[in-house]
C-alpha cells in the first residue's frame, strides 16, 4: 500500500483554503494508487492528465455507492453504513475505521455549536430507528451518549412523552437540540405546538416517502410558528459522507475546514461552475479518505463566495 505523509489527524486541523488544497491534492494522489474503483473512474476522466487544482479532479457519481465496493486496497471494513432510499437499490459505505467518524462528527458538531456536554439531545427519527446500519443513528447514538445528560434519548411516536419532556427542560431553561426527520417534526408540531426558548430544531432527512414533499421554506414556516421561534436549523450529511454540514437558518449551510462544496454544470457535468450559479453539488470531504472524498451528488444547490452553500433540491432522475 502507497503510504503519503498525511493522517487524519491533519486533516482534522486544516486551518485555511492553501493548507485544504495542498492536502487535499496529497489525498488525490493517495486515491489514484488506493482506490481501484476511483482510480478507474478518474482516470477514464482525465486521460492522462494531471489534475493542477481541486476543480479539475474528477468527482465519483454517488450512484457507483450502490453497485461497487468503495474502498482503499489493504483497508478492511469496521462497519458499513447503508443509505435510507425508499425506492431501489441502497448505497452502501465501507467504513475503515468508525474512530474517524466519530471525530468528524465531535469536532463538526463543536465547531458550530460548542460543547456536546452543554446539551440535552432529543431524537426524533423513526423512519431511521428499524435501521441498525444507519449513519444517522450512528451519529445520534454518540450525541446522545456524549451530552451525559439524563433525559438524552430517543423519542419515536410517543409525541405526547417528548412534549412533556421538552416542557420540563424550557422550565428548566436547559439548552437543547431536538434533531428530527423532517416529517415527524411535522407531526409534532401539528400535534403539540408549543413556545421554544431554550430548544434547538435541527431539522434533516426529508419525507421519506411518508409525506408530500414540501419546499424547505413551506416546512420551515410551519415549524417556526408552531414552535413561535425565528429560525430553523438543519444538518446536510448523507450516507457516503463522514462529515455534516450545518445551517442556522435561511438554508444557508456551512462546512467544516476540511469539507468543501463545489457546483458542477448541469448540461456539462465535468465543469464547475462559479457562485452564484445553480447546478449539481460536488463534495470534497476529506475524512473519506480511505473510501472516497471525491462525489457527485444527486443535489442541486449553489455556493456564495463566503464558503457557504445552498441546497435547493434533488435531479429529477434522483432517489
Amino acid at each position: 500500500m502507497h503510504d503519503i505523509n498525511i493522517n487524519t489527524e491533519v486533516v482534522f486541523k486544516i486551518q485555511d483554503a492553501a493548507e485544504f488544497e495542498k492536502i487535499c491534492m496529497s489525498i488525490f494522489n493517495f486515491q489514484i494508487k488506493n482506490n481501484p474503483i476511483y482510480c478507474k473512474y478518474a482516470t477514464t476522466i482525465l486521460k492522462g492528465k494531471e489534475p493542477k487544482n481541486i476543480t479539475e479532479i474528477p468527482f465519483l457519481p454517488i450512484e457507483l455507492f450502490k453497485t461497487k465496493k468503495i474502498i482503499c486496497n489493504g483497508k478492511t471494513k469496521e462497519k458499513i453504513f447503508l443509505s435510507s432510499g425508499t425506492t431501489g437499490k441502497k448505497s452502501q459505505h465501507l467504513v475503515s475505521n468508525s474512530n474517524i467518524y466519530i471525530q468528524s462528527i465531535t469536532k463538526c458538531f463543536e465547531k458550530f455549536y460548542g460543547s456536546i456536554t452543554d446539551y440535552c439531545f432529543l431524537a426524533l427519527l423513526p423512519s431511521y430507528n428499524e435501521q441498525e446500519s444507519s449513519s444517522l443513528i450512528y451519529m445520534a447514538d454518540m450525541l446522545i451518549k456524549k451530552s451525559n445528560h439524563p433525559q438524552s434519548n430517543y423519542y419515536i411516536n410517543n409525541y405526547k412523552e417528548l412534549s412533556t419532556i421538552i416542557k420540563e427542560l424550557e422550565q428548566a431553561k436547559q439548552p437543547t437540540i431536538l434533531l428530527g426527520v423532517t416529517y415527524a417534526l411535522l407531526d409534532f408540531a401539528k400535534k403539540y405546538p408549543q413556545q421554544l426558548d431554550n430548544t434547538i430544531i435541527i431539522e434533516t432527512g426529508g419525507m421519506k416517502g411518508k409525506r408530500k414533499e414540501l419546499i424547505k421554506e413551506e416546512i420551515h414556516d410551519i415549524l417556526k410558528k408552531s414552535f413561535n421561534i425565528k429560525t430553523i436549523h438543519s444538518e446536510y450529511g448523507m450516507t457516503e459522507l463522514l462529515s455534516q454540514s450545518y445551517s442556522k437558518g435561511n438554508n444557508i449551510f456551512k462546512s467544516p475546514s476540511w469539507m468543501k462544496i463545489l457546483i458542477r454544470d448541469i448540461n456539462d457535468p465535468l465543469s464547475i461552475i462559479g457562485h452564484n450559479q445553480t447546478g449539481g453539488i460536488n463534495i470534497i470531504d476529506l475524512a473519506n479518505i480511505y473510501s472516497c472524498p471525491f462525489i457527485a451528488t444527486q443535489d442541486i444547490g449553489k455556493t456564495f463566495d463566503n464558503n457557504t452553500f445552498s441546497v435547493l433540491g434533488r435531479f429529477s432522475y434522483a432517489d
